[in-house]
């Protein structure tokens, strides 16, 4: 998401950064250009025009023009006011202390509402927390079948009586359900609609009088783009939204629904739906939002991503073994399949800071076989060979070369690679595990292994 907008962004404001002293015009030139990229990504005209004004206004202002740095500063006021447009900080999902946390899940056909209702339900299972699926789409041909799908792929149990039963009925129903069987927190799959209409809106309205939910939230397809904003704007009106799930946005490069939303109905983005995987559901946080967009990074969610995919007593021991330089193949296999976990490795580059607007990385892709031809090769060795890897000789390359499906030259490669490593971590060790001394000890030559 953000991709277009991002490096128009950029590439307009680093005309600003290269200059000692600003001008009106320069500033002027460069609010045309963000201007065009903001409209261009399908950010509603209203939230664009406030945007320009504001930036404008700030950057004009003696603290900006009297600068050393005047084009960083601006690129600071267009971060700031990024991150103000798409609402200041992580929105948390309201929790009934006293009671059974209730969330309704809106939204129109084809937004992926069903899905994210299982993403969500997984997200509170690995809390610790005992959710129930409430089937309450009744029109909609197997919508029953795919929450009990969706269900059975997180563990959790749904509640349904089928489709012949009032879902304002069911959901009552379910209420009980859940209080007889000690579920924590019941989150409601409604109907939608391929459009609005009356007599669907009506009985959403029914189901939230009757359940009177903790949370509901409304879940909308972002390459929709302004069709979203749209939507929003509707089920706001009927239903007074707590919430926003923005789905698809892997697959929309624009990303102006994002830039919209919060302006127009003043309701926060509180996830973001980021593939097809059920563990694929991030909390939206508008400031590393708007430091990825200006290709400043976002290192605070690589983290994040890192301590959710790797074991900590892994981590712990692997630590030990830098130290003593025991670091072996099954230590090197084990690294490689949890970085795995943690996404895409070019979604991971653009998250560092100084690489995410690094034009020659823009066009990387990271072949994810290479990985799989690595996993494969140290897969095929002997327990033996993985821990001591100076035995492989010739013979041992052919054998492993063949059982991998590989040839001698990539084992070769990746045992090239992995002393390589190893020569690294023992100048890190020399140099007492990262002081400050003679810089990385040549990690610049050291090639990953993908």
């Amino acid at each position: 998401m953000f991709e277009n907008l991002s490096d128009k962004l950029q590439n307009a404001l680093q005309k600003l950064k290269g200059k000692g002293k600003l001008t009106e015009k320069d500033i002027d030139l460069a609010m045309k250009e963000v201007k065009l990229s903001l409209l261009e990504a399908d950010v509603n005209y209203k939230v664009v025009k406030t945007f320009i004004n504001n930036v404008k206004e700030r950057s004009l202002g003696a603290e900006v023009m009297e600068s050393l740095t005047p084009g960083q500063h601006v690129v600071k006021i267009v971060h700031e006011e990024l991150v103000k447009i798409m609402g200041q900080g992580e929105s948390r999902l309201k929790i009934n202390s006293n009671d059974i946390t209730y969330y309704m899940m809106s939204g129109l056909q084809g937004a992926g509402k069903t899905t994210a209702t299982g993403k969500l339900a997984n997200r509170l299972k690995k809390d610790g927390k005992r959710p129930l699926l409430v089937a309450c789409d009744i029109y909609r041909p197997a919508a029953i079948k795919q929450l009990q799908v969706v269900g059975e792929s997180v563990g959790v149990p749904v509640f349904e009586m089928g489709d012949k039963t009032n879902p304002v009925t069911i959901a009552k129903e379910a209420m009980k359900h859940a209080m007889k069987h000690g579920h924590d927190y019941v989150i409601i799959d409604t109907a939608g609609r391929l459009h609005i209409d009356e007599e669907l809106m009506e009985e959403l309205v029914q189901i939230k009088e009757t359940v009177k939910p903790d949370e509901i939230l409304l879940v909308l397809d972002a390459m929709t783009g302004q069709d979203a904003v749209k939507v929003a704007e509707t089920f706001n009106q009927y239903l007074d939204i707590t919430g926003v799930i923005l789905t698809k946005v892997d697959g929309d490069a624009r990303g102006g629904a994002a830039l919209s939303i919060r302006n127009i109905v003043d309701k926060p983005i509180k996830f973001l739906s980021v593939g097809e995987k059920m563990d694929q559901l991030e909390v939206f946080h508008p400031d590393r939002m708007a430091s990825r967009i200006l290709g400043m990074g976002d290192v605070l969610s690589l983290i994040e991503k890192a301590q959710s995919a790797f074991d900590e007593k892994q981590a712990m021991e692997l630590q030990k073994k830098l130290k003593t330089q025991d670091f072996n193949l099954e230590d090197f296999l084990m690294q490689l399949q949890q970085m795995k976990n943690m996404g895409p490795l070019e979604d991971l580059l653009g998250a560092i800071p100084g690489l995410g607007g690094n034009k020659k990385l823009k066009d990387l892709k990271v072949d994810e076989k290479e990985l799989v031809y690595t996993e494969a090769i140290i897969q095929s060795m002997t327990k033996k060979e993985r821990l001591n890897p100076s035995i492989i000789n010739g013979s041992r390359r052919k054998r492993i070369a063949a059982g991998s499906g590989t040839s001698v030259q990539r084992v070769n490669q990746l045992l090239k690679q992995y002393d390589d490593m190893k020569k690294m971590m023992k100048k890190f060790s020399a140099m007492g595990m990262g002081k400050k001394k003679k810089g990385f000890g040549g990690m610049g030559n050291m090639k990953l292994p993908f």
